[in-house]
């Protein structure tokens, strides 16, 4: 049973074309054989593009890509004929399996804040497929990826999203991944601000207290 919490401050970070990206693992030029991810995930980036910036064509295979767009608009492409705009509010799934290329640009005069996770696929070599929906985030929080819900190829692995404004009750999972994207948010005696993350095992079913209104992002594995 633990809780451990990882400060904005002291996350990688890659500054590049005007875009800064935050990263929570170990990633690219950035390695801790120490940090190399959590449950399924192999990445989580938090990503600050300015206008008319982004990542070109590039390839992915057997990952779940989670695109979770915060502020702004990112335009997806891939080679398969998907052609689209994720505005604010846009949670999108991308089943990479086989083999995808693709590129992520945000649009012209739109600075663009998106959070993005990669997780690790329960089967290597599936069909591509990809799934998106906006969804209304309300106090609480609203579960936007699983089973159910965009469906993921990861038994167990769920996302959940909130404005948060008062107290949450986190999810029952024998591990969580809470991301702080704005405000200040109280769990036990550690206060989580902006960047700041915890990773709890066998802590599922705390309490989140708000302290600052902002929003969250809360990855749950498993089921109790």
């Amino acid at each position: 049973m633990s809780i451990d919490v990882r400060r904005g401050a002291d996350r990688f970070v890659t500054a590049a074309e005007g875009r800064t990206t935050r990263h929570s693992f170990s990633f690219g030029p950035h390695y801790d054989p120490r940090n190399l991810g959590f449950a399924a995930m192999v990445a989580h980036n938090d990503e600050n593009l300015p206008p008319g910036t982004g990542y070109a064509d590039h390839p992915h295979s057997d990952l779940e890509i989670v695109t979770w767009v915060i502020e702004g608009a990112l335009r997806h492409r891939d080679d398969v004929g998907r052609d689209g705009v994720l505005e604010a509010g846009s949670v999108q799934r991308v089943s990479a399996g086989s083999g995808i290329v693709h590129s992520e640009v945000t649009e012209p005069g739109v600075r663009t804040r998106f959070l993005q996770t990669w997780l690790r696929p329960d089967d290597p070599g599936v069909v591509p497929s990809y799934a998106r929906d906006v969804l209304p985030l309300a106090g609480g929080l609203t579960e936007v990826v699983g089973h159910d819900r965009l469906g993921i190829g990861v038994a167990g692995a769920r996302l959940y999203l909130a404005d948060a404004t008062d107290r949450l009750a986190l999810p029952e999972a024998p591990q969580l991944h809470v991301y702080v994207v704005g405000g200040e948010m109280r769990l036990g005696d550690h206060v989580l601000q902006d960047g700041d993350a915890a990773r709890l095992t066998d802590q599922g079913g705390r309490v989140l207290e708000v302290e600052r209104p902002g929003s969250v992002a809360v990855w749950a594995f498993g089921r109790n």
